[in-house]
């Protein structure tokens, strides 16, 4: 099954690049802005200008033709003007992650560059006495007064870079990011199929939230200064939370090109905690943002039933458009947007279209794994992703060859089991992942996490347990496929990306059928609105009470106990001490009776040995008042009295001791060993 357009061939010149582009909005629009980052701020001749003279700056160092560069920076601006100066001086760039040194260094190892431009601060994080040579950036920051477009005049990057050239190296998002060379005319053909699919305009201003290394942003770049537009950046660091929202209002953003977790961000309310008692209205943080008229996602997979809230919570006739791709098509591959569905879907919560190919592109199935033809020609990438090509010619996702979990004598695919999971309305994302157990097979479990802007608080209150799961998936999946634990996460775990990282999940650590909301590390059970029950003091105030009411029933149950007529002081007053203390300790065991069972699974122990402990302490809190009472008032002569007391009390005060000791020494339970 393949998609693909009528024509895949562009009317550009075959000397034509992207940096030619850019040179050309530079030549005829010099004061226009290009780099919009705070006091970082260019214009197109500014830019152009800084380029050049750090271009003369690496020839001077003796770059040579077609040789690598690494670029490493925290400050963004600085880094879209090196991107274009290795273009300019007929080099290769490839941008390293200087804000995270260990990936830089793993980029820097598989970029395999000739050269090294960095700052001072960032070189012996980044090199790590490799020998490499460093190039430090500094003179071309100073500003010229009123600088202009120097052009291209004197530097070999127009001669040079044809279009079967390498033009830069970019990075995948995974864990272990892979270098992936791509050439100029790649470069090109992936802005002239956006620029075909979004129509980019002079007038608007671009925010990519993707990290600088990844492919998303160099699609990015290329797509605002190929077109006039203006690139919004920050001034260090990726984007954030409600600094991206402000930034867009502030700075009329126009074109945002948002990874999940902004996504998450834009349909979530303010993160106030909630009074219980004052109903809060929903309110959408993108409702406010008039400037925005395309929201392009990409990163991983996006659900019809978040898109159609996209659109909700953003003003009529902003453009929500889903983006498919791989770093080998540079960004490109398919695009989808709702108007191309030709009617409603049943189950939106369950699927994620992939659309169809952008202009140049193609998009085929071979033994249902999707295959992308980047823009332009070449041969087809595999992606390592499933699809089905439906009856109305859109590709549809239906999950990751890399995600099957191997199962004792089967292998599952977690995708349809994730998808009816995701059904269930307090679930936003979930993943399916196998855990291994030290005393059995491979097991299911499930990483739920709540929709964005879901009422409940704490965040996932309302994600359902595993019983409610298996009545939730029964018909819908067969039930061996159906996981043996609920985890409660508030948002998944994702690679550089944006993607799914399964390898970063949270191992399940209690030995109950499903646990509740948890950190992003462990798993324990959630507090309820007013904390954890009981907490020290709540037993405590309760012991208490019920003590000094046991101090008044005592004159009820056991008349003349604690009678001290006659006995002097001191004894008398530590005597009524030690009667106190009695009625206080059978009040605290009471209160744990009631409230504490429910704090003793995070331990471990097991289920009936936990059960049996939380009674064995009851017992030795309790059993000493109503003891003391009746032995005061048994006669020392009176052997089946003083018989059965021993053998109602002292023996089970032995048993119940032995049991909190059993519970105390006892090797908690392999966290994976599951009972079905």
């Amino acid at each position: 099954m393949t998609q693909g357009p009528e024509s895949v061939r562009f009317g550009t010149h075959p000397t034509d690049t992207v940096l030619h582009r850019f040179e050309r909005w530079a030549r005829d629009t010099p004061d226009a802005p290009a780099l919009v980052a705070g006091p970082d701020s260019l214009t197109y001749g500014q830019l152009d200008a800084r380029a050049g003279r750090l271009a003369r700056r690496l020839l001077a160092e003796g770059l040579a033709p077609g040789a690598r560069v690494a670029v490493g920076t925290v400050r963004q601006a600085e880094l879209v003007t090196a991107l274009l100066a290795v273009l300019k001086a007929g080099g290769v760039y490839a941008v390293v992650d200087a804000e995270d040194p260990r990936t830089g260094r793993r980029q820097l190892t598989g970029a395999e560059p000739d050269l090294l431009l960095t700052r001072a601060a960032h070189r012996a994080a980044l090199d790590g006495g490799t020998g490499l040579r460093v190039v430090r950036f500094g003179a071309e920051e100073a500003d010229a007064g009123d600088e202009r477009s120097e052009g291209a005049p004197g530097l070999p990057g127009a001669g040079l870079a044809g279009p079967g050239r390498t033009a830069a190296v970019l990075f995948t998002g995974a864990a272990e990011p892979r270098a992936v060379p791509v050439g100029h005319g790649l470069l090109l053909a992936a802005y002239e199929a956006w620029a075909e699919a979004v129509r980019p305009t002079p007038r608007d201003r671009h925010l990519i939230t993707a990290r600088t290394d990844v492919t998303a942003f160099a699609a990015g770049w290329t797509r605002a200064l190929c077109s006039g537009g203006a690139l919004v950046l920050p001034a260090r660091a990726p984007w954030k939370g409600e600094e991206l929202t402000e930034t867009v209002r502030a700075e009329q953003v126009t074109v945002l090109h948002a990874g999940p977790a902004d996504v998450v961000h834009l349909l979530a309310p303010p993160e106030t905690p909630p009074r219980p008692s004052v109903p809060q209205p929903r309110r959408a943080r993108g409702a406010d943002l008039p400037s925005l008229r395309l929201l392009a996602f990409s990163g991983d997979r996006l659900h019809l039933d978040d898109m159609a809230a996209l659109h909700t919570v953003l003003r009529p006739g902003v453009r929500v458009l889903n983006v498919y791709g791989t770093t080998e098509t540079a960004g490109t591959g398919t695009r989808f947007e709702l108007p191309q569905l030709p009617g409603p879907l049943d189950g939106p919560e369950e699927r994620s279209l992939l659309g169809i190919p952008f202009r140049g592109c193609r998009a085929e199935l071979r033994n249902g794994e999707i295959h992308l033809t980047p823009p332009g020609g070449g041969d087809p990438v595999p992606t390592g992703d499933l699809g089905l090509l439906r009856e109305d010619g859109l590709l549809e996702f239906r999950g990751r060859l890399r995600d099957r979990i191997a199962l004792p004598g089967r292998s599952l695919d977690p995708h349809p089991v994730e998808s009816a999971i995701r059904g269930h309305e307090g679930i936003g994302a979930v993943i399916v992942n196998g855990v291994d157990g030290a005393r059995g097979p491979r097991r299911l479990v499930a990483y739920a996490a709540p929709r964005p802007g879901a009422p409940e608080w704490p965040p996932g209150r309302g994600l359902p347990d595993v019983e409610e799961l298996r009545e939730h998936l029964a018909g819908k999946v067969p039930r061996e496929d159906i996981p043996l634990r609920v985890v409660s996460v508030r948002a998944l775990p994702r690679t550089r990306g944006g993607q799914e990282d399964r390898a970063a999940l949270p191992l399940p650590i209690l030995s109950a059928p499903a646990a509740r909301p948890a950190g992003s590390k462990s798993v324990r059970p959630a507090a309820g609105p007013t904390g954890p029950f009981p907490g020290f003091w709540a037993a405590g105030c309760g012991g208490l009470a019920v003590g000094l009411a046991g101090l008044i029933l005592t004159k009820v149950f056991w008349p003349g106990s604690t009678d001290l007529t006659g006995v002097p002081q001191p004894w008398a007053f530590l005597f009524f001490l030690l009667y106190l203390f009695e009625c206080v300790s059978f009040g605290i065991g009471l209160v744990f009776l009631l409230g504490g069972r429910a704090r003793m699974p995070r331990r471990g122990r097991g289920r009936r040995l936990t059960s049996a402990a939380h009674l064995a302490v009851a017992y030795l809190l309790m059993a000493w008042w109503p003891q003391d009472n009746f032995y005061r008032l048994a006669a020392k002569q009176d052997w089946p009295r003083q018989a059965a007391l021993v053998y109602t009390f002292n023996i089970p005060l032995m048993i119940a001791a032995a049991v909190v000791a059993a519970y105390v020494v006892a090797k908690p339970p392999n966290p994976f060993d599951f009972d079905d």
